[in-house]
């Protein structure tokens, strides 16, 4: 005879009053999160470039190696924005920016400098280390690791396509050349990135100086350990077929704008909160109403704390006027 569990289970429902319950699970259509390492020269503003052209035709690109990206702009069409100082809060600010006006795709060229250069995270935990914890850069890591945190959630959660270029160290191999002569050759090392950054990404590529592309990293079976010379449209194609096969879910931008209805009561916000967080969307980058830059989840709390507040000191006002 079955007993109480194992009926449960065959009429498929729940084994014990746990709160955590499992559902089937679907492939669902998604955005763009690509990321291209290689060193200078190696061709990763002009494959991103190509790979956003095949993903959306509003593109806007982050520029932090100083204008480097119009030299390109007879050739795509995109908008700039470019930064001198690489605060990981202003990329944040930036993808808010951008994902009000409504930019299909996002690229960052290059993320490197939001980790090494003027303002960036080497620099934020340094100058935390200096300012409260005696030079200790356990104590800076501390204190700065939050706001990397917030960036990688910004660029995870973006309402569009996201692609990103990281700089890759140089170094020389010797190899043997065709007439048995050892030979010098430059060649990318790691990217200048955090450790296990790239698997924040669903796809990311190392490029070499001849301008191929091989595939080190993809959720897309399809592109796994690909290598691809010089790749064009078609690449891009190939990563938009990917993401578009599957079930369509309600897009971010969606929820962002439930999320900014002046009228959404504390209920509406409640079942709000509880469908981003399934989606893990409370990093997702937005303007408030005045035009400041927060992210969904952040807006959808301090909403919520406002109208209890509100109703909190109404009912305050109804007792003192009923006194």
């Amino acid at each position: 005879m079955a007993t109480a569990t194992e009926a449960a289970r065959n009429a498929g429902g729940p084994t014990s009053h746990t709160r955590f319950q499992f559902t089937q699970a679907t492939k669902e259509q998604s955005k763009a999160r690509v990321a291209l390492d290689g060193p200078s020269g190696s061709g990763k503003t002009f494959t991103a470039l190509t790979i956003a052209a095949a993903l959306g035709s509003r593109i806007a690109l982050i520029d932090t190696e100083r204008g480097s990206a119009r030299k390109y702009a007879n050739e795509f069409a995109f908008d700039v924005l470019e930064m001198s100082y690489f605060s990981p809060d202003d990329l944040v600010e930036a993808l808010a920016a951008a994902g009000a006006a409504g930019y299909d795709v996002v690229i960052v060229d290059s993320l490197s400098h939001f980790w090494s250069g003027s303002g960036g995270m080497l620099e934020q935990v340094d100058t935390a280390a200096k300012k409260g914890f005696g030079g200790n850069s356990f104590g800076g890591w501390k204190e700065a690791r939050p706001m990397e945190r917030r960036m990688v959630d910004a660029l995870v959660a973006y309402p569009g396509h996201v692609v990103v270029t990281m700089r890759s160290k140089t170094d020389y191999v010797l190899e043997t050349n065709d007439r048995g002569r050892q030979v010098p050759r430059k060649v990318g090392m790691k990217p200048e990135q955090r450790e296990g950054l790239e698997y924040e990404f669903d796809i990311v590529g190392s490029m070499d100086w001849e301008n191929n592309l091989l595939v080190t990293k993809s959720r897309a079976r399809s592109l796994s350990g690909a290598f691809v010379k010089q790749p064009g449209i078609e690449f891009g194609q190939q990563i938009k077929d990917w993401l578009e096969d599957g079930t369509a879910v309600e897009p971010i931008e969606d929820l962002i704008t439930e999320a900014l209805r002046p009228e959404a009561t504390f209920e509406d916000l409640g079942a709000l909160m509880r469908k981003v967080r399934a989606r893990r969307l409370e990093g997702a980058p937005m303007l408030d109403p005045v035009g400041a830059p927060t992210t969904l989840g952040a807006h959808i709390t301090e909403r919520g704390k406002l109208m209890r507040r509100t109703a909190a000191g109404q009912g305050e006002n109804r007792e003192g006027g009923a006194a």
